[in-house]
């Protein structure tokens, strides 16, 4: 879980006190009437160029030569691709490459890394590796559990920009009318973050504003470092077999959507807007105001709020907050939003949840989720099919969610394995379902059995038990499960359940006619080929991918044995007859005829238990 704190920045800056340096106005540098000015190098000069990349990789800001859109890739030669368009040349990907290894190979992945390790290396690695792992800490199909527990600690800690490169990217969005529009910029961040970092600021109309800045160059490093995460998938991918590995790949692709989301301000100035409109008859939940015509693709400028966060329950109680209403009203509204409007908070960490002025306000709306009417409608049967203890109701609702073809799913398997699913999870009262872990299981189930999910569940799975962890720590006593299932029953008239029961007899008639129509022509098919005897019969032995094979082997021990048991008879059969002759040749007092076929029988039972347990071996991998 990020740890990330206003406006989606990291509290690195030290947060101006009442009574001090508080107010805007005292922190503009002395002199300035206006726009503060600031000097700074021609970016236009070679030697400004080679040094603000360097400054960029090591986590400082500078600019980059846009006029450079190739790029390479690591084991092939040169191309174009989405990075192109953030300026990314060879010669800053060669650099970027060997940074990269340089730190993989100080925390010696190959020989072997414990899962704090791993966190650090991410870290050091930079944000886009952060995001990455905080992307693998809920797929834990792809990292065992202590790896995921681990990467919920990540963070993206990095020192302040500087005051004048703040006033520099200002004074770019906005040219010569940034004195027009600001009075005064504070000179301390309220917060400082790997992708932007924000300040308090009065407009020239006056306003209180907080505005956030993006860092010079943080999507050029970003993309950059997801463009070499591509090449070492697509070149590794065929070295490795299993999906494990190939499940990376959707990782990388999700921290791209989410990169070139988190990297445009102006959709983060869209959903403050529409987060506002979703809940401007909510009187106890808000997010701040933006002012969409001063906002720009690396700078949003929103009402300031002076909060306290969530994550300071003794400072709410001193104030006179209940804990217990504040936990209700907040999962009330993350119910809401999931189920009724479709759009919701996909970071809700502490850092990100305030409470002012009676109202929990909700910051940072970079990372948001969508999810369709029928989406909510799918996520509502499936809770109860679970508290139903449901299975095959759960697997349909499973398929409905799915883009996967169902003829192209083991049926036998996927009802398997929801039943270890509805036997862990239904044996407890609603209240008591633990719905992050839930749908963490959903997820890595239908990745298992070759289910597509829509990228919004796994957003949805996120924020939820990102939200859950935030009840557990600071308002403990606040049952999540339980507030989103009385929400839904209460938002759910009789009028309307009539409707959706309505429409779901509907589908599932539709459904069954075509299923009883096709079975008729099938059976008719299967008649006429009988009659002319053309009809064959296909035979799957569930958990064999090759019965035929399977089959043989079964007739050989079955034949060994056959051997053994005669073998067996015979030798005991001249041993206890009373017509061998005494002068006979014998081994160990045994004729010899019945010793070799006593040896041929312990021979061939040894062969038998041999390819047995051989067979075991290779089955199970051991």
């Amino acid at each position: 879980m990020s740890t990330e704190s206003k406006y989606g920045t990291d509290n690195n800056a030290d947060k101006a006190t009442p009574g001090t340096d508080s107010g805007v106005a005292s922190r503009v540098p002395a002199g300035a009437a206006g726009a503060p000015r600031v000097p700074h190098a021609d970016p236009s000069s070679p030697e400004a160029q080679d040094a603000m990349w360097e400054a960029a990789l090591a986590g400082v800001e500078g600019e980059l030569d846009e006029d450079d859109s190739v790029t390479i890739g690591l084991l092939r030669g040169a191309r174009r691709n989405d990075a192109s368009r953030y300026g990314v040349s060879a010669k800053r990907r060669h650099a970027r490459i060997l940074q990269i290894f340089g730190i993989v190979r100080k925390y010696d992945v190959f020989g072997g890394i414990t899962p704090v390790k791993f966190r650090r290396m991410l870290e050091e690695l930079g944000p886009t590796f952060v995001k990455a792992g905080q992307i693998l800490s809920m797929r834990s199909e792809i990292l065992p559990e202590r790896f995921c527990a681990e990467l919920t600690k990540l963070r993206s800690d990095v020192d302040p920009m500087p005051y004048e490169t703040v006033i520099a990217v200002l004074e770019q969005e906005y040219g010569g009318q940034f004195g027009e529009l600001f009075d005064a910029i504070g000179e301390h961040p309220l917060g400082s973050a790997s992708v932007a970092q924000v300040h308090r600021a009065r407009l020239a109309t006056g306003e209180d504003v907080a505005v956030k800045v993006q860092r010079p160059h943080v999507q050029e490093v970003m993309a950059q470092d997801i463009d070499i995460m591509r090449s070492l998938v697509r070149h590794l991918t065929p070295l490795f077999k299993g999906e494990q590995f190939l499940d990376v790949t959707s990782v990388v692709e999700e921290l791209w959507d989410t990169f070139r989301e988190e990297t445009d301000f102006l959709v983060e100035a869209r959903n403050l807007e529409e987060f506002r409109r979703n809940n401007e008859d909510c009187k106890f939940v808000t997010c701040p105001k933006p002012y969409l015509r001063l906002c720009t693709k690396h700078v949003v400028v929103m009402d300031y709020v002076d909060g306290i966060t969530i994550s300071s329950p003794a400072r709410l109680v001193e104030e006179g907050y209940d804990l217990t209403e504040i936990g209700t009203k907040l999962v009330d509204n993350y119910a809401s939003q999931l189920l009724d409007d479709g759009f919701f908070h996909a970071d809700p960490h502490p850092g990100n949840i305030e409470v002012y002025g009676g109202q929990i306000v909700f910051l940072d709306l970079g990372i948001t989720g969508r999810l369709s009417p029928s989406l909510r409608r799918i996520m509502r049967d499936m809770i109860f099919s679970v508290a139903e203890r449901d299975t095959p109701r759960l697997k349909s609702a499973l398929l409905r969610l799915s883009s996967t073809n169902p003829d192209d799913v083991d049926h036998a398997e996927l009802l398997a394995d929801l039943d270890e699913v509805v036997d862990e999870f239904g044996t407890v009262s609603l209240s008591e379902l633990d719905l992050g872990s839930f749908l963490g299981n959903i997820i890595a189930l239908a990745r298992r059995n070759g289910i597509e999910l829509p990228g919004q569940i796994t957003s949805m799975a996120r924020g939820l038990v990102t939200l859950e962890g935030v009840l557990d720590e600071f308002l403990p006593g606040v049952n999540m499960i339980d507030i989103i299932s009385q929400h839904i029953r209460a938002h759910t008239d009789a009028a309307e359940k009539l409707r959706h029961d309505a429409s779901e007899l509907a589908i599932r008639g539709k459904a069954a006619t075509k299923g009883l129509l096709g079975a008729a022509a099938q059976a008719e098919l299967a008649m006429s080929m009988l009659t002319r005897g053309q009809l064959k019969l296909n035979m799957d032995f569930v958990g064999s991918e090759d019965p035929i094979d399977d089959l043989s082997h079964i007739a050989d021990r079955l034949t060994l044995g056959v051997l053994c048991v005669g073998f067996l008879i015979a030798a005991s059969a001249i041993v206890m007859s009373s017509r061998v002759p005494e002068d006979a040749f014998s081994v160990l007092g045994v004729p010899a005829f019945a010793f070799v076929c006593y040896v041929l029988a312990f021979a061939l039972a040894f062969a038998v238990l041999h390819n047995i347990w051989a067979r075991h071996r290779r089955k199970h991998g051991k």
